[in-house]
């Protein structure tokens, strides 16, 4: 009957774990089938397999390890128990519990080992890694292992020595408890008393948790890599004179303890096994933590500086490699208040492609001019860079995205069959603007109206960043295409992207997958339909490749055939880097190692290889052949868009505030800390964040897509430097840092807008707009390097209270003591640098020559007058000069050509 009862439970058991698995059989399906949709089954069948092996022989290795020890503490020999009537415990008899623990045994450590199972198939990731690992051919300083000892084999090590330290605990302790209950342990007036066979097997028990324990301490002194003890993170002066001995002794301390365990099995006595483990307590805890606190208080802090150079050195050394600062050029930047006209002229191509527009007042404009229906969306705005009827132009695109949640009916048909996709891009210059103070458009309008050579195609957006769970295509239901008036355009999707609904099967399967019957029983879903899921972008690549991290901000690329594709940036990155500073959300490593292209209408999704030489995609490479391609194989007019990630910029631009500085004391003493420049935006100070520009760097010859944030010295607002990312062939991926001469004083943004706010001019502007009922928008602060020079330029934007469009009314430009606004950025340079300016207008031709208003001149000689009285009053003999030579070149302009110049505009 026992025996009935003990396969009855087991059986339950047994259907227990195959009900978890079928809960996971039906998407674990539908995952494949989507793999194979996008020909990545090889990362499917990889993932799966390291899955189900580690958790197959972590499982059964569990499974023995507990089930064998129970197994002999059951089966004592009957003369080897203890007099029951000596128990102090008054359990039930041993002949009681047997039926009981025969009919559980078996099934509870069944149940155990699963759920060990389940977890340990967890860490596939990180034993892929270990197997393929990959040199990193940099040794760390103390111990001399390879850096991919750290990053590849470290957390295998760890996590085993934790399981094993676990599983081994809890079978000597369930050991003990059945060895308790079979009167093998027994706590009499006499003491604990154990019969030969329970003091033996809890001994070995013993010494192999000890000799484990060693292990792990052998583990803890590579850990000190990444201790935070010292003034830097990594080892510090006490970590290797105090906490290194005491984990050395530690080790042996533990090696000992495990031979005098087994030595103990022949002999009776627990005092030196008490005594031993005291000891093992009393180092672990004087070693570990009042020593090296004394030794940091007494020794280190008085002479910190000393201790800690070699140990600063090794963090700064590390932390620069780890993330990529290692290779940034520096150069000097004299930031000249001698730039002229003639020098605008030669950099004509970096003015016409200063950014005006700010995107949140365009994303408000877009939405009202553009958005054709409440259901479409302008989540975000990209920058990016195009040829522009043979001009390379800088332009901001944004894609037009169905929102589901603002459909005007959210029935099942409206949300998974009839609205499947967004429609089409709206592509800008990002310095034009119309006489109403709007964006011009290179590409509006549903459908797609382009007046430029940049040519949408291929309209439809079934993959974007607001996509729904799922939506079917080729349906017998009419799908949208476009809303066309007051009517609306239908489509069949005639693509290859989603998996076949070829059965009833299927039609069940997913019924299933997405919990509603409405799939099984529609009528519009038919043998040809095609079923779309994981269509959120960031969702899609991560599925796809799980093991990288991604950019926050995908960004769409038109095609020279005028397809649409996204692009997002892929991190390999670690937290298991020697020396190196932690970032919060990233680790301590971090390469753009890899850009993933996602087609917009098919789903196709490919892999590029954007930095081949990082250890850790090369090591991911070998775990998944075939899913990563060399960057050179991806098409030209995709490969022509890629640009070097803000988000990985950013968090080098924060480390490299502190890692310029290379030399341990002035690191120390924090000499020359920068911090990035602070903006006020929704009432609250940020960061400045990197943006985007095209402009001449410094000793080029040609024009390039930047990305560029400037810095300033802690606690200080002037400017002090700035870093630019290039992201054009052949330089992408190259970082220069420009430092401007430390005894020379450069504006930065925070004291430019604090002289734009004390302007007399301006401030009496924007107080009348405010006072009309109107709102001021100002929009980012750019600082623009020119030849050796800096401007800054600021757009101001207007809008009524109640949320009216946004228009682009003023432009300020400050350049060294001059600041001037206009309602134009070429009438803004022309006020600071003498009226002869280059202007952008909605057609590109050749210049013609117009006249300048007298009246506009006289103004302008009059106002320079007024400022420069106001500086001499103010005792700024340099400005003063400077509004004396602004006031002489505009009187030259009045008497040239009897009082009426002529400039060279484009229109």
């Amino acid at each position: 009957m026992g025996n009935r009862r003990g396969l009855s439970i087991l059986l339950l058991v047994l259907a227990l774990a195959l009900f978890l698995l079928l809960g996971q059989a039906v998407p674990l399906y539908t995952d494949w089938l989507w793999y194979k949709e996008v020909a990545l089954e090889s990362v499917f069948i990889t993932i799966l397999m390291a899955k189900l092996a580690l958790g197959a022989i972590l499982g059964a290795a569990f499974f023995i390890i507990l089930y064998l020890n129970l197994y002999l503490a059951r089966r004592s020999p009957g003369r080897d128990v203890l007099i029951e009537m000596e128990d102090a415990f008054g359990l039930p008899s041993p002949h009681i519990i047997e039926p009981y623990l025969q009919r559980f045994l078996l099934p509870g450590v069944l149940f155990l080992s699963f759920l060990s199972a389940f977890q340990a198939s967890g860490k596939w990731e990180i034993f892929l890694r270990y197997i393929q690992a990959t040199p990193f051919n940099i040794s760390d300083p103390l111990f001399g292992k390879d850096v991919g000892f750290y990053v590849f084999q470290l957390p295998v090590l760890s996590y085993l020595y934790g399981w094993a330290m676990a599983t081994l605990g809890l079978a000597a302790l369930l050991t003990a408890g059945a060895y308790l209950l079979y009167r093998g342990v027994q706590l009499t007036g006499r003491g604990l008393q154990l019969t030969f066979r329970a003091r033996a097997h809890l001994l070995i028990l013993g010494a192999l948790l000890l000799f484990l324990k060693a292990y792990g301490y052998r583990l803890d002194i590579y850990e000190l890599l990444y201790s935070p003890r010292g003034v830097v993170y990594g080892a510090s002066y006490t970590d290797v004179h105090a906490v290194l001995p005491a984990l050395k002794v530690l080790v042996v301390l533990s090696l000992l303890l495990a031979l005098l365990c087994l030595a103990h099995i022949y002999r009776r006595g627990w005092k030196p096994l008490i005594l031993g483990l005291g000891l093992l307590f009393v180092v672990n805890l004087v070693g570990g933590m009042v020593y090296p606190s004394i030794l940091q208080r007494f020794r280190v802090v008085p002479n910190e500086i000393i201790a800690e150079t070699p140990y600063i050195e090794q963090n700064i050394k590390y932390t620069r490699l780890a993330y990529g600062l290692d290779k940034i050029e520096e150069q000097e930047f004299p930031a000249d208040e001698n730039l002229r006209f003639e020098d605008l002229r030669k950099n004509d191509l970096t003015i016409k492609n200063i950014r005006l527009w700010d995107h949140r007042p365009l994303l408000v404009t877009y939405a009202q001019l553009q958005e054709i229906r409440t259901y479409y969306r302008f989540v975000g705005v990209d920058i990016d860079r195009y040829q522009i009827n043979g001009e390379y132009r800088q332009v901001m695109l944004s894609p037009r995205e169905l929102s589901y949640k603002h459909l005007p009916s959210r029935i099942w048909i409206n949300e998974h069959l009839t609205y499947t996709h967004g429609y089409g891009v709206v592509v800008g210059p990002v310095n034009r603007v119309t006489r109403e103070g709007l964006p011009e458009f290179f590409v509006k309008d549903i459908p797609p109206v382009s007046t430029a050579n940049i040519v949408v195609k291929r309209p439809e957006i079934y993959y974007g960043e607001l996509a729904n769970d799922y939506v079917f295509v080729k349906t017998r239901a009419q799908e949208l295409d476009y809303p066309a008036g007051d009517k609306n355009v239908y489509t069949t999707y005639t693509g290859k992207g989603g998996v076949p609904i070829n059965s009833l099967f299927r039609k069940l399967l997913f019924s299933t997958r997405f919990g509603t019957l409405k799939i099984a029983l529609s009528n519009d879903i038919t043998a040809e339909s095609r079923i779309m899921y994981y269509r959120q972008i960031e969702e899609r690549v991560n599925k796809a490749a799980p093991f990288l991290k991604y950019d926050r901000d995908p960004y769409m690329v038109v095609s020279g055939d005028g397809r649409l594709f996204w692009i997002i940036d892929g991190y390999t990155t670690s937290d298991r880097y020697p020396y190196s500073e932690s970032t919060k959300g990233v680790g301590n490593y971090i390469r753009n190692s890899v850009k993933a292209v996602v087609d917009v209408y098919n789903g196709d999704l490919s892999f590029y290889l954007s930095d081949p030489g990082d250890p850790i995609i090369q090591t991911y490479t070998k775990a998944f052949p075939g899913v990563f391609k060399p960057l050179e194989l991806m098409p030209a007019d995709l490969r022509a868009h890629i640009r070097y990630p803000e988000g990985m910029f950013t968090v080098q631009a924060k480390l490299y505030s502190t890692y310029h500085m290379q030399n341990p004391q002035v690191f120390y003493n924090k000499e020359d800390l920068w911090s990035l420049p602070k903006k006020a935006a929704d009432g609250r100070e940020t960061d400045t964040e990197p943006y985007y520009t095209i402009m001449r760097l410094p000793g080029e010859k040609r024009e390039e897509f930047i990305l560029l944030l400037p810095f300033t010295p802690a606690r200080r607002d002037n400017m002090i430097a700035w870093l630019a990312a290039r992201s054009d062939p052949p330089n992408y991926g190259k970082l220069i840092a420009y430092t401007f001469p430390k005894a020379k004083l450069v504006y930065g943004p925070r004291q430019i807008e604090a002289r734009i706010d004390q302007d007399a001019t301006i401030s009496q502007q924007l107080t009348l707009w405010s006072q009309r009922g109107s709102q001021v928008i100002r929009g980012s602060l750019l600082a623009i390097p020119i030849e050796r020079s800096l401007i800054y330029v600021e757009p101001l934007y207007l809008a009524a209270e109640k949320g009216s469009l946004p228009e682009l009314k003023r432009v300020i430009i400050a350049f060294g003591n001059r600041i001037a606004m206009e309602e134009g950025l070429e009438l803004a340079l022309g006020q600071v640098f003498g009226g002869r300016i280059v202007r952008e207008t909605a057609e590109v031709a050749r210049p013609r020559e117009v006249e300048i208003p007298l009246k506009r001149l006289i103004e302008t000689a009059w106002e320079h007058y007024g400022r420069a009285q106001e500086r001499l009053r103010q005792g700024n003999f340099a400005a003063y000069g400077e509004e004396l030579k602004k006031l002489e070149e505009v009187l030259k302009a009045l008497k040239e050509k009897g009082g009426r110049p002529r400039i060279a505009i484009s229109y």
